[in-house]
This record gives C-alpha cells, structure tokens and sequence, in this order.
C-alpha cells in the first residue's frame, strides 16, 4: 500500500469512526503534496456537504468537475450542494451544464433522474 493509500484509509477510518475533524485534517494534508488527488477530494466534499459546510463543498466539487466535466457523480454532488444552499437557478443550470457535455450512454442514469426531478420541481407528469 502506497502512502497516499494509507493516508486515505487513515481518514476513511477517522471519518467512519466519528473523528471528522481528525480525518478532514489529514485529507487537507494528504491534498498539501497531491491536490489533484480525486479521491481525496471526493471525501473531503462529502466531508464538508454532511457538515452542512456547502461553500466549502462547493468549491471542491466544482474544482473536481473542471478535471472530469462529464462525471454524474459530481455533477448530482454540485447539484445538491447549490440546492441546498437556496441558490435553485444555479442548480439547475447544472443540470444543463451536465446534460450538454455527458457521455449520453454512460450517464443515462444521472440524465434519467434528472428528468424526473425536472418534472418533480416543475410539476409535470
């Protein structure tokens, strides 16, 4: 197991054992010599979102969709975090954002449940 290895599942293990703060300090560290670890990045977005920290999540998830602008995952992360901070328009122009450079076949799963929360948030059947 590499370094980075270990020092990812120090934090998982920090984090899932209820030390978020310890486990935050090591992804922040483990991000000190590999920013542009995904990994680490993912977590500590996850971190920040479940603390209600949206800002913060944002920001880390909008630097992860610069690297990957197609991925469903993050895009639903950044969905979820504008919503949740009130900020609806800009949420759904993710939506648009994602929808216009995804991999049609691959995402269609994230392009389905996008559709129905359309419909669900604009009332249509």
């Amino acid at each position: 197991m590499s370094a980075i290895e270990e020092k990812l599942k120090n934090a998982k293990d920090l984090l899932e054992a209820g030390n978020t703060e310890q486990g935050r300090m090591v992804l922040l560290e483990l991000l000190k010599d590999e920013p542009h670890n995904a990994t680490a990045l993912l977590i500590l977005g996850g971190v920040y979102f479940s603390e209600k920290k949206y800002a913060e999540a944002e920001m880390v998830y909008e630097r992860l969709i610069l690297a990957e602008p197609g991925s469903g995952l993050l895009s639903t992360a950044l969905f979820n975090t504008l919503w949740q901070q009130g900020r609806h328009e800009e949420a759904a122009e993710e939506i648009r954002r994602f929808i216009a450079v995804a991999d049609k076949t691959r995402e269609r799963e994230t392009i389905a449940k996008y559709a129905e929360l359309i419909k669900s948030i604009t009332g249509q059947e």
